[in-house]
């Protein structure tokens, strides 16, 4: 890890919240965020995102911390910093963002004096591109995947198509628009179609979501209907895929143009699958890090991952999810099967990505610090030195 920047701290803005169901996740994720950053290396600088849109900057990361150890719901902690914090309006957060970017051109290296972007955002208006293209306009390096890997990776149905032409291996799966079931008799086709195809049991989810979100497993025509009720619900696409038996195995992958992989991980899921009060809720879910895998899946497992990740145009960080159906759960041995990548994974105290780095030897600050300087060194690469061609 490098050490200061030569200009002092180096500012760090850390978005969280959102507009998204997975609000709650976000702000959780924040906080253990605001509480890893190394105070004497950042000038740390929340900005809550309401559920209604509506951006806040606080005064201080204590600020934040603080409010959840009194007991603050962090469902509304960016509502609540209203009281000692500052609204911001939408329209001018472009240029509040690009303030420091004058301010550091004037200096002489608008590299090593602009501020560094973490967004702790998940789901639809934080992780699908969105934010991103934001802060590309802003002219400000941030943490993660840029627009077309977020909104790749985001989208289920778009990411399946992708990673089937780069030759990974899939559950079969069909997609389907909102407007593609008008009625009782297309909804019937489609039933028909995925019994045919797929058989039961299977899971329903939104395209466009995460954190197991909206996801549900239907076994028959009848909870099949509510599971595509539910599902849209949340988004317009939905995705159906068949139910895999198969060892639940995640990895965690750092890097920019030559990515990096953790040791894997493994769940036990406490309900039927690992769904959304599994993962932050009751916390049922058993998480085995390092998994138990032989060394040649260990090895195919983690080729595996970087190959997604690079079929998806990942940068930063991703937490690249599989199935490995070795024949231990009662499936026929079709060895690994990849499920989604995430381009901005959980990272509460309790998270796979975080705890993956940690049992390969990254602590939760040094991820931090990598992070960010993997943001820095994407956007010198991409805008040219001191700033050429900006």
């Amino acid at each position: 890890m490098s050490g200061p920047a030569p200009f002092g701290k180096r500012r760090v803005l850390v978005l969280f919240g959102g507009r998204s169901a997975e609000h709650d996740v976000s702000c959780t994720s924040a906080v253990a965020v605001l509480k890893a950053l190394d105070p004497a290396r950042y000038e740390v600088q929340p900005i809550g995102v309401t559920r209604e849109g509506v951006w806040v900057r606080s005064l201080s990361a204590e600020a934040v911390v603080r409010a959840i150890a009194e007991g603050a719901d962090p469902a509304s902690l960016p509502r609540q910093l209203d009281a000692e914090g500052e609204p911001i309006v939408q329209s001018a957060v472009l240029p509040a963002l690009t303030a420091a970017d004058r301010v550091a051109a004037e200096v002489g290296s608008p590299v090593e004096g602009l501020p560094v972007v973490i967004p702790i955002l998940h789901g639809p208006y934080g992780e699908d591109g969105t934010m991103q293209g934001l802060l590309e306009l802003a002219g400000v390096p941030y943490v993660g995947a840029g627009v077309l890997g977020s909104a790749v990776a985001m989208d289920k149905a778009v990411a399946k198509d992708l990673l089937h032409a780069a030759g990974l291996p899939q559950a079969k799966w069909l997609s389907r628009a909102a407007w593609d079931l008008p009625d009782r008799s297309a909804m019937a086709a489609f039933t028909a179609e995925t019994e045919v195809g797929l058989g039961w049991p299977v899971f329903v989810k939104p395209a466009n979501l995460g954190s197991s979100v909206g996801v549900s497993r239907a076994t028959g025509p009848e909870s099949f209907q509510r599971a595509v009720d539910v599902a849209l619900g949340f988004d317009d696409f939905i995705v159906v895929e068949e139910a895999i038996q198969g060892r639940e195995i995640e990895f965690a992958v750092l890097g920019n143009e030559h990515p990096v992989v953790s040791v894997a991980g493994e769940i036990k899921p406490g309900n039927d699958f690992y769904d959304y009060d599994d993962k932050y809720i009751h916390d049922g879910a058993q998480l085995l890090i390092p998994a138990s895998l032989s060394a040649a899946d260990l090895a195919e497992g983690q080729n595996w991952a970087i190959r997604a990740y690079r079929a998806l145009r990942c940068e930063g960080m991703a937490r690249v999810d599989f199935f490995l159906d070795d024949g231990s759960t009662g499936g026929p041995g079709r060895g690994w099967v990849i499920n989604e990548a995430n381009t901005i994974p959980g990272f509460t105290p309790i998270s796979m990505y975080p705890k993956l780095w940690e049992a390969s030897g990254v602590s939760y600050p040094q991820l931090l610090d990598r992070l960010i300087e993997l943001a820095l060194a994407r956007y010198a690469r991409r805008n040219g030195r001191f700033g050429r061609g900006r």
